[in-house]
């Protein structure tokens, strides 16, 4: 398969407003009539971004309506792992979409459908592949307490500081380490499954997705300048 190349997969303006948001709340939703109640919630506690993973039959829907019915809050696609997904993703009103891994025929698909990507990346070689497709700015850091926390991010990363590449980790990330993690210039924004996870919103406690939230926005507030 030929390698498409571009200069702007993840455009600049999309990287600068997810830097912003700072936290990505992770989000695995089972019924879609929560979707919009959950955003709600999420943006009510200071958390501005959403990745909905597509792991469950209703994830399009529940995007389709928080896309329209919270247009305030800037909604990603996650666990992409087909060029069909790219497609559905793009068609649902996803702002973005990221992946566990690093696969070319789904970077390529992204690319073709002008649908921002960030890849998941853990080696040099999965830096090096997703850089020469274009994903120059934002790379997903998976799993990032497995593949040496946030010391294993900087010595991962240290040959290609000098490109400029920011990553948004995930996967152990919590309450008491998120505010580390976002002080290091490395990172973009945390992905944080933990801020509403799947018991909270089959629950519908919204006033402790809510909590999370506000503790997360505390953590980004304590250590970056609005």
């Amino acid at each position: 398969m030929e390698t498409k190349t571009t200069s702007d997969l993840f455009p600049a303006q999309l990287a600068e407003r997810v830097s912003k948001c700072a936290n990505i709340a992770v989000v695995v939703i089972d019924d879609p009539g929560k979707a919009v109640a959950v955003a709600r919630t999420l943006f009510e506690g200071g958390v501005s971004a959403i990745e909905l993973t597509l792991r469950t039959p209703c994830a399009l829907d529940a995007m389709r309506r928080i896309v329209a019915e919270v247009p305030e809050v800037l909604v990603g696609a996650g666990t992409v792992l087909t060029a069909a997904q790219v497609a559905q993703a793009k068609e649902a009103g996803a702002a973005f979409a990221v992946a566990p891994g690093f696969n070319r025929s789904v970077v390529s698909a992204a690319a073709d459908a002008g649908l921002p990507f960030a890849p998941g990346v853990m080696t040099p070689s999965e830096i090096e592949g997703a850089y020469e497709m274009g994903c120059t700015r934002v790379m997903k850091f998976f799993p990032a307490s497995v593949a040496g926390g946030l010391q294993g991010l900087r010595t991962l990363s240290a040959p290609y500081k000098h490109l400029g590449i920011r990553f948004i980790p995930l996967g152990g990330l919590k309450a008491d380490n998120t505010a580390e993690w976002l002080s290091d210039p490395l990172v973009a924004a945390c992905g944080g499954s933990w801020i509403a996870p799947a018991k909270l919103i089959a629950a519908g406690d919204w006033a402790a997705i809510r909590r999370n939230a506000e503790i997360a926005t505390a953590a980004r507030d304590a250590v970056r300048k609005a």
